[in-house]
């Protein structure tokens, strides 16, 4: 049996198709770029205890990935714990920590390895979904990564797009 992380809460507010529209409430992020050398293994030394507190951090997920200017970024979720604590300041000015703000996002689901031909393949039909259904989207495209690189079976990666939605009386 595979380990168990704990995993970002959002809320699905309506299934359009094969378009989701979720709520995500604020979460507390570890952010790093590309130009700061392998970023995966950057927020991992962070979560294994290369903060200022020596403190391990539980790995969560989903990964966020995303190109930002002429580089990539990548973000780590950190457990919910951290809206309440203060979570460990980075060592080392490569690793940023923020609350991402509350939003609205229309995702799509894909299986199997991620790769940039799935990644176009996916945020086309992620864009033509928000299009068919008339929602704008307000920001830039990302991948959600749920799975470690060694998990072969039943992978879990998303496109995800911030959407201006106005949720209906429910």
């Amino acid at each position: 049996m595979g380990q168990r992380y704990e995993s970002q809460p959002y809320e699905v507010l309506q299934s359009m198709d094969d378009l989701e529209i979720r709520f995500y409430p604020p979460a507390m992020m570890a952010k790093t770029k590309a130009n700061t050398g392998n970023p995966f293994s950057t927020l991992f030394r962070y979560i294994s205890g290369g903060n200022q507190n020596n403190e391990k951090i539980e790995m969560t997920t989903p990964v966020y990935m995303y190109p930002e200017g002429d580089t990539s970024a990548m973000e780590f979720v950190l457990p919910k714990k951290y809206m309440e604590q203060d979570a460990p300041a980075p060592s080392g000015n490569n690793v940023r920590i923020y609350e991402s703000k509350p939003g609205y996002f229309a995702a799509v689901r894909y299986g199997g390895y991620s790769n940039a031909s799935k990644v176009k393949i996916h945020t086309d039909r992620l864009m033509g979904e928000v299009q068919k259904h008339n929602l704008k989207a307000i920001s830039k495209p990302v991948v959600l990564s749920y799975d470690s690189p060694y998990k072969v079976m039943n992978r879990r990666n998303e496109i995800l797009v911030e959407i201006n939605y106005t949720p209906a009386e429910r």
